[in-house]
């Protein structure tokens, strides 16, 4: 099949030529291969960079979109509408895909039919990681590893809230006549230039799940995905999965679950929120400053998800509070 490879970027022109570097020495066929950088307004040499990799000799088609209006998900659908191949490959700017890393999800789409494929993501860490991370938090810096076993993704198999597996822009592929049928990214959700906007990736696996698409895990399709210092402190991960909580809260009312419900939120994630809080409590006893720290953020999520949620409840916000306290 045709593979054509989306890549967003503003202003980080010199990850950007390490990525295109990196992906010149995929096997696969460059004339099956076509590369597709949209820049979203960047100030930088970004243009330079991509000519100078269009330029390569003997490598695949390089082309370079200038998207001025902000938002990631603007320039990913900017680089959807020009893009060939039959199956579309997502990932970042700052990321290394693996020289298989194409030929890996292009087998597992022929292998099993699937719609779409999530890959398998490892950290490059800037600086060493703190003594309070743990591998429940991966999720918040895109680098999820979901083990070395394949698959199957589907409405069937998703979790009530947050799918234990989801593709994200990082490493994930989708047929082209998929995204045809259901559109690309949400322009509302994602990054913009110093926000922690997230929700795009989820709203779009969510999508994918509800048109009847199957989907396959495929952990041979491996990136490594930089994990920037700046990222690495307990404030940035505070933020970032307050606002994700708020953000799957209104993904919930588009894509309703059908689970009982106590003040506009599910049964489940109260009683998840009671056994955080005894987690937190029980590390903090003991001196697990991961576990704590884990615990804790999965009720700054929780949070999040109360603050969107609660204006649409009925009254006794207040009375939820104690409610799930008392549990």
């Amino acid at each position: 099949m045709f593979v054509s490879i989306v890549i967003a970027t503003r202003n980080r022109s010199a990850l950007l030529g390490q990525t295109l570097d990196v992906l010149a020495a995929q096997r696969w066929p460059v004339d099956r291969l076509e590369i597709v950088v949209a820049d979203n307004g960047s100030g930088d040499d970004t243009r330079a960079v991509v000519a100078r990799a269009a330029r390569r000799e003997g490598g695949a088609a390089v082309r370079y979109l200038f998207v001025p209006q902000p938002g990631k998900s603007n320039a990913v659908n900017a680089a959807l509408d020009v893009a060939r191949g039959d199956l579309i490959a997502f990932t970042d700017d700052d990321v290394r895909p693996e020289p298989d890393w194409l030929a890996a999800l292009a087998r597992a789409v022929d292998d099993t039919g699937a719609d779409f494929v999530a890959g398998r993501i490892h950290p490059i860490w800037e600086i060493d990681p703190p003594r309070w991370m743990s591998p429940a938090l991966y999720g918040v810096l895109a680098i999820p590893d979901n083990g070395a076993t394949r698959l199957t993704l589907s409405a069937d198999g998703a979790s009530q809230a947050m799918p234990d597996v989801m593709p994200i822009g990082a490493n994930m592929a989708v047929r082209a006549s998929v995204i045809g049928r259901i559109g690309g990214l949400r322009t509302d959700l994602g990054k913009l230039a110093g926000s922690l906007r997230t929700g795009e990736d989820h709203e779009f696996f969510l999508r994918l799940l509800h048109a009847g698409c199957r989907g396959v895990y495929e952990p041979a399709a491996v990136v490594h995905h930089l994990v920037p210092r700046e990222r690495l402190r307990r404030g940035y991960f505070r933020r970032w999965l307050h606002q994700n909580g708020r953000d799957v809260a209104k993904l919930e009312r588009e894509y309703t679950a059908q689970v009982r419900r106590l003040f506009a939120v599910p049964r489940y994630l109260w009683r998840q929120a009671a056994v955080d809080a005894a987690r937190a409590t029980r590390a903090a006893l003991t001196g697990d400053d991961r576990g704590r720290f884990a615990a804790w953020l999965r009720l700054v999520w929780f949070a999040g998800y109360l603050r969107e949620s609660w204006p649409a409840a009925t009254g006794a916000a207040h009375d939820a509070v104690h409610f799930a306290g008392g549990r």
